[in-house]
């Protein structure tokens, strides 16, 4: 990011490194940059090409890293629903059946809240990344709780949906909460006043999936009802309906730049599509079961697809043609997850354990055993060297 003054404002505009690897010629690189940059003038170069330096070496860290169990951490009194990172990794959030939501520190594996007041299930919980001073709880109970993390105080109950809660998300400029609702809509909440801003209907089964994009003018919602709709998050009106899958959605989210949504789906395929206009772009095909997850990496070049047939694949986003497929889980995938730096694949599976694996070769590099029974929440940290996976085993593992 580049910040300058035009007028006597302050102004910022972003230079894309996408292309970034840990073998780039950063010499070539930054002068590339400063002949399109006019911004960037001959005293700044140092300076710039010792933050890209920085970013290159960032993008090789924790390749050899093998990981170890740091902590088992006894969570609940009843099963886990959900497990969360903030941005940093320095603390994670766990929902349960007992009808809270606990927040712990990653380092030392210590409880620092227990987030109580909900009447059933705690199911879906968020950070407001980047942020990451509030935390979300969607309940069974009907209702979203809106909590500090320092205090772990309440500040806000949002009352409204008829059925059950079962996602949530905040928008990146974190004004906005938006909940997903088994009475088939999504509500958005407004953070500082705690108002319903307003009601997304028009599907036609529960929304299990929703995402907004990077400016937060945009959310989409995926639902039981085959469809996924793209909506206005200002007016709450709906802009597309992607129609094309054949079975229940499982996932749906923006890739980077928001250019592209990807869908995943029972119909044991995914699906690419335009975002600017609801386009389909491409199926992607090969799965022998229904896919429970999907994502794509930082940068957006590479999506993974994880299934119930056991395996995942790794896709190239521009040519949509499988590059890897990740063998050997012996239950169906429920989790799938890039590392930071995208060269390394983090599974969950039925069969206990949590693999990681080389993203562009799909050699397995280390199988993360322990629990004793299903995983169903892993994810890396930010900095890609702490991996959590919560398990119905009712513990939570930090592996460092």
């Amino acid at each position: 990011m580049l910040e300058y003054e035009k007028g006597g404002e302050m102004k910022t505009k972003s230079i894309d490194l996408l292309d970034l690897n840990p073998s780039t010629n950063i010499k070539a690189l930054v002068d590339e940059i400063q002949k399109a940059e006019p911004l960037i003038t001959a005293s700044r170069t140092d300076q710039v090409r010792v933050l890209v330096q920085k970013l290159q070496d960032k993008l090789g860290q924790f390749k050899d890293h093998q990981f170890y169990l740091f902590k088992v951490l006894r969570a609940h009194i009843l099963p886990l629903t959900n497990v969360a990172l903030n941005k940093s990794g320095s603390c994670f959030i766990t929902g349960s059946y007992d009808r809270t939501c606990k927040l712990w520190e990653t380092a030392s594996g210590e409880e620092l809240h227990t987030l109580e007041g909900h009447r059933n299930v705690v199911y879906a919980i968020a950070f407001n990344n980047p942020y990451g001073d509030k935390i979300a709880t969607g309940s069974f109970d009907k209702t979203c709780k809106l909590w500090s993390v320092e205090t772990g105080k309440c500040y806000y109950t949002f009352r409204g949906h008829t059925a059950e809660i079962v996602c949530l998300s905040f928008n990146p400029q974190s004004t906005l909460v938006a909940t997903g609702s088994m009475d088939t809509t999504a509500k958005l909440w407004d953070i500082q006043s705690g108002e319903e801003v307003c009601t997304l209907s028009g599907h036609a089964a529960e929304i299990i999936s929703l995402s907004f994009n990077t400016a937060g003018d945009r959310i989409i919602t995926g639902s039981f009802d085959h469809t996924v709709a793209v909506w206005d998050s200002e007016t709450g009106r709906k802009l597309h309906t992607l129609i094309g899958h054949c079975g229940e959605i499982s996932s749906a989210l923006f890739n980077w730049d928001c250019s592209l949504i990807l869908t995943g789906s029972m119909d044991r395929t995914c699906m690419l599509w335009d975002a600017t206009n609801g386009k389909r772009l491409a199926t992607l095909t090969g799965h022998e079961d229904e896919i429970l997850d999907s994502c794509f990496d930082f940068t957006g070049k590479f999506i993974a697809t994880a299934s119930a047939d056991g395996t995942a694949r790794v896709f190239c986003a521009a040519t949509r043609k499988c590059i890897t497929k990740l063998e050997g889980h012996e239950g169906e995938i429920s989790k799938v997850s890039f590392s930071p730096q995208g060269n390394r694949l983090l599974t969950g599976s039925a069969d206990k354990t949590a693999r990681i694996w080389d993203t562009f070769t799909g050699q397995c590099l280390q199988v993360l055993e322990g629990h004793t029974d299903e995983i169903f929440s892993c994810a890396f940290n930010y900095q890609g060297d702490i991996v959590i996976t919560g398990s119905k085993d009712n513990t939570c593992r930090i592996w460092r």
